[in-house]
């Protein structure tokens, strides 16, 4: 496998590993509610125990912070970004359903398309269009929204307006730093600014070794392990293509929830996560073909490393 094909080929594996241990929150968080915590604690603790995790790895791996600018991104992504998005979010489940939620959150693969256009200049591609389209729709499909009030809607906009711009500019940082400096920072960043908030509103900790082992799972399998390769992801195929194979998020958690949960599987969810795989495969299909013609003429007389396309 030639150099470039293997760099895409990784990046689509990283991604996918996200999109898996992204999937598994929404069941976590259901049995960390089922403990007695609140969205804030559950934020608070994720985060923080996430940054002390990541700590320890960079000490290990005896890398240093990201210079000043770099680092100001950084936290702002963490900050503002991450904790914005994550507020808004959970906010919007109170005033609509959780498919809508959801349906409305992943807006976010269109919005990136189209800020990747406007701001890093990036073509839009028709298999990208159509990959986007069929996704959105699996993805409608497999959440099956409800109604919802205006609020709920707007702010499910919203944290898919937000979750854009982090990825936008996430797609940027990561050509100067590894994906555990720009993720150490980004939860330390993202724990402080969760803590403030849950202590402004009262903490609720976990009442139970049941809801400290969710806790715990969240940091590592929902947090830590996502993050990083999705950043890592990131920078090797560029921001839209990582937020349309994000899509594959909400399947695992039906798929999960099926299995855990014991809810119902309807043949219409089967279906719409049959287009969101479909949407999948036709992009990674796509990306490794243009990883093998990025390396003919030049590059492959000579040897360079081929210019990595989004």
């Amino acid at each position: 496998m030639q150099q470039g094909t293997l760099r895409r080929f990784v990046g689509i594996a990283l991604v996918a590993v996200s999109a898996t241990g992204f999937g598994t929150l929404a069941i976590l968080g259901r049995y960390a509610y089922a403990d007695g915590m609140d969205a804030l604690t559950m934020l608070s603790l994720r985060f923080s125990l996430a940054a002390l995790v990541l700590t320890a790895l960079l000490a290990t791996r005896r890398e240093r912070l990201p210079r000043r600018l770099t680092l100001l991104r950084l936290i702002g992504m963490g900050a503002i970004g991450y904790v914005g998005q994550a507020f808004s979010y959970l906010t919007a489940l109170k005033y609509a359903s959780p498919g809508l939620v959801a349906l409305l959150l992943y807006l976010h693969p269109a919005f990136v398309v189209i800020l990747s256009a406007l701001w890093l200049r990036e073509p839009i591609q028709r298999t990208k269009v159509l990959a986007l389209g069929l996704a959105l729709t699996g993805l409608a499909l497999t959440v099956g929204p409800e109604g919802g009030q205006a609020p709920g809607i707007v702010l499910a906009i919203l944290a898919a307006a937000i979750y854009s711009v982090y990825i936008i500019i996430g797609a940027q940082v990561m050509q100067q730093v590894s994906a555990i400096q720009s993720a150490t920072v980004i939860f330390a960043a993202a724990g402080a600014m969760s803590s403030a908030l849950m202590f402004a509103h009262g903490p609720q900790l976990p009442a139970t070794g049941a809801g400290w082992a969710a806790i715990g799972a969240m940091v590592l399998l929902a947090t830590v392990l996502p993050v990083v390769a999705f950043l890592a992801g990131l920078e090797r195929i560029g921001a839209t293509n990582a937020a349309m194979l994000s899509t594959l998020e909400p399947v695992v958690t039906v798929l999960l929830a099926a299995t855990l949960l014991g809810e119902t599987l309807k043949p219409i969810t089967l279906a719409g996560g049959g287009l969101i795989l479909v949407a999948v495969l036709l992009l990674m299909l796509d990306q490794l073909r243009r990883a093998d013609v990025a390396l003919t003429g030049e590059d492959r007389i000579s040897g360079r490393k081929p210019r990595m396309e989004s």
